[in-house]
């Protein structure tokens, strides 16, 4: 086998389950579970309209580069939302969600033979990243998030030694778990990095469209043409309809930006067989024409946090996000900053499961970054997330 397989360390979902296993939840209170972060809104009739009138598509093979028509709408969309101009016949590839992409991505731009190889990442972090570099065979470099600036990665945590290692950077603007948008100045920042070092940037959008002011989040390619690299060299962004289009099920979503980048992870996908269904193409398609689903979706997030935060803020350390349907809230101090017992009494006690920080973070620059508060994410309807709110405050309250 893999000898790197070795390397990988259990997914937080796991260990949690590990940490939780003696407990028996109260049984006089349904469960309620503020961990996964999977939406659960309902689907836009458009997309299941769009998928069963497309089944005649399962009689073909699908192109790995996917079918003209998705990379015009993924392109069409990047122009409307952000501004920004690329060629779909060259920098765009549907990939079948932001996660395989973010996997694959790795395995195609990191050269192993290379002394050192890195992959620098947030801290806390998406998994995923951290997976993806070590199956790569390169190590992990992480920049912990600063409280002082919303919870956003201190890129200066990384000496330039390791900068000099770097084949690949993680960015993640909106943040997971914290909601922290990247600002241009911070761009600027990675962009002369990437210049210096010859690194590639993985920008994952994921949660670009779910966001509680009237500006829009900044994005990666966005901010490329703002400094005006309107190459988009050494870029790529990643994005979904998961979060957007509450398609969680269809794995679908797009990657763009740098022409070369786009060649060569082009030739890796087409061997590694990862070409998007037809149908799920045709669905995507309608996804990525309509922003009125968006827009309504958008909204029921709005209303969602603005219920359920001021109820958690009597009680806890947290504010709105810059975006995402997560908040990033600290655990009282009755805990000593002790996120995993925090988790373990609200789920015996309340039946409300939340994901503490500490295991979407690693311990790095001397301290783990995610101790001390747990992950909320707020993907059921409004009611269940305002009763688990409340189930909150009750045990915080009680202690």
């Amino acid at each position: 086998m893999n000898p790197l397989l070795h390397r990988l360390q259990p997914y937080p979902f796991e260990r949690l389950r590990q940490l939780t296993r003696d407990i028996t939840p109260n049984p006089a209170l349904r469960p309620i579970s503020l961990g996964l972060g999977e939406p659960r809104h309902p689907t836009p009739a458009l997309i299941e309209h769009a998928l069963t009138s497309s089944l005649k598509g399962l009689s073909s093979y699908p192109a790995t580069a996917g079918d003209p028509l998705l990379r015009e709408a993924a392109a069409g969309w990047l122009q409307r939302r952000y501004g920004v101009t690329v060629d779909a016949a060259t920098q765009v590839l549907p990939v079948n969600g932001s996660r395989e992409a973010l996997f694959s991505l790795a395995q195609s731009v990191i050269d192993p033979t290379r002394p050192g190889a890195t992959v620098v990442c947030p801290n806390p972090f998406y998994q995923i990243y951290e997976g993806a570099a070590l199956l790569s065979g390169a190590e992990v470099a992480f920049a912990n998030s600063d409280p002082a600036r919303n919870f956003a990665p201190d890129w200066s945590q990384i000496d330039e030694a390791t900068w000099a290692r770097t084949q690949l950077v993680y960015v993640c603007s909106p943040g997971n778990p914290t909601g922290a948008v990247m600002p241009l100045d911070e761009w600027r920042t990675l962009f002369e990095l990437s210049d210096r070092h010859g690194f590639v940037i993985a920008s994952d959008e994921c949660y670009s469209e779910i966001y509680f002011r009237d500006e829009p989040p900044l994005g990666g390619l966005q901010a490329a043409k703002a400094l005006g690299r309107d190459d988009f060299r050494r870029l790529v962004m990643l994005t979904s309809l998961s979060k957007r289009s509450n398609v969680p099920g269809m794995r679908s979503g797009f990657v763009a930006g740098d022409a070369e980048v786009m060649k060569q992870f082009l030739l890796y996908r087409t061997y590694h067989g990862s070409a998007m269904s037809p149908v799920v193409q045709s669905a995507s398609i309608a996804a990525w024409n309509d922003e009125d689903h968006v827009v309504a979706n958008r909204e029921l997030y709005r209303t969602k946090f603005a219920q359920v935060t001021p109820v958690l803020q009597q009680v806890m350390d947290v504010a709105l996000p810059d975006a995402s349907f997560y908040l990033w809230a600290g655990v009282p101090a009755a805990f000593n900053g002790d996120d995993v017992a925090f988790a373990r009494g609200l789920l015996a006690q309340y039946n409300v499961a939340v994901l503490p920080g500490s295991l979407l973070a690693r311990s790095a620059h001397g301290s783990n970054p995610g101790a001390g508060r747990v992950r909320l994410a707020l993907v059921a309807e409004v009611a269940e997330c305002l009763e688990a709110a409340q189930r909150i405050a009750s045990y915080v309250k009680s202690l």
